[in-house]
């Protein structure tokens, strides 16, 4: 391999890994607090995109830059994350663990069903978000579109740690998970908090709906789920429900990922997927989780 084509993926691994960690933030911060795998999650994303396409040309139209749209996005995924919250997993979250991840498998299927009636099942192309140029440093051509991306993840996820870490929210947010009454009777209103959760989760999901479309400008119906999937790979690998397990592991699946596709393009799927089977047969609670004994 040679050093221009090591950089480029990279590079490109880089973007990936970034773009997996943002959706595993959003899995990782709903686990660590309720204990549950919201597989919906995934298909913000997709809702996120088509928010894109439709809003970016109108944004080019009234004179604003295109990456404004992604505001928009950011309220509608919010928006559509609360709602999940409130009207599906609301209901179901004292009925046990197996009623919630039958009504998130579920809904993930019925926001793919109604993306499809809606925008139907052609592929749609995203406009260009950002119009940056490609520059050459020692014979390796850097887009610093996707550049950019990278740096956007990367202070994402820096300013989700310092939130989680130093905010009074954040504190409440880790309350919650580790003694539910003490954290009721702090004043802590429960309720609020996992619906801000999931507000934060579907937020981010945008932001990663915007770096996925600067990279590849292409929007489907059920291209939430794949990703959805490949991210919940990243948080168990990392370490489910911990903000820092995230982020590497989102890494670590966005590297292997695209280095495998340069040295065996068809087995990145496979060895994607069985990279959960060995994390859960070495160490189940991840990377940088801690095995901690659960009431049954």
């Amino acid at each position: 391999m040679t050093v221009s084509l090591f950089v480029q993926s990279l590079i490109n691994g880089l973007n990936q890994g970034a773009i997996y960690a943002l959706i595993a933030l959003g899995y990782t911060m709903v686990y660590g607090i309720i204990r549950m795998i919201n597989f919906a999650h995934g298909d913000f994303i997709m809702i996120g995109s088509y928010t894109l396409f439709y809003t970016i040309p109108l944004m080019v139209n009234i004179g604003m830059p295109a990456w404004m749209a992604v505001i928009l996005a950011v309220i509608v995924c919010t928006i559509v994350g609360i709602l999940v919250e409130t009207i599906a997993y609301k209901p179901v979250r004292k009925a046990g663990p197996m009623s919630a991840l039958i009504t998130a498998l579920a809904m993930s299927i019925f926001l793919e069903n109604l993306a499809m009636a809606l925008f139907g099942a052609k592929p749609h192309n995203v406009q260009k978000i950002f119009s940056l140029p490609t520059i050459n440093v020692a014979g390796v051509a850097l887009p610093m579109n996707v550049l950019l991306t990278i740096v956007i993840g990367l202070a994402i996820m820096l300013l989700m740690q310092i939130f989680i870490k130093k905010t009074k929210i954040g504190k409440a947010m880790r309350a919650v998970p580790q003694d539910r009454d003490a954290a009721i009777l702090a004043g802590i209103n429960v309720d609020k908090i996992i619906t801000l959760t999931f507000a934060i989760g579907s937020g981010l999901a945008a932001i990663a709906a915007l770096m996925y479309c600067a990279k590849y400008p292409r929007v489907t119906n059920d291209m939430g789920s794949m990703m959805g999937i490949k991210a919940f790979i990243a948080a168990v690998l990392g370490g489910i429900g911990v903000i820092p397990g995230a982020m590497l592991g989102g890494i670590m699946v966005g590297l292997i990922e695209i280095f495998v596709k340069l040295y065996a393009p068809g087995w990145y799927e496979a060895i994607t997927y069985s990279i959960l089977i060995v994390i859960l047969l070495v160490k189940p609670s991840g990377i940088l989780g801690k095995n901690v004994g659960e009431k049954v």
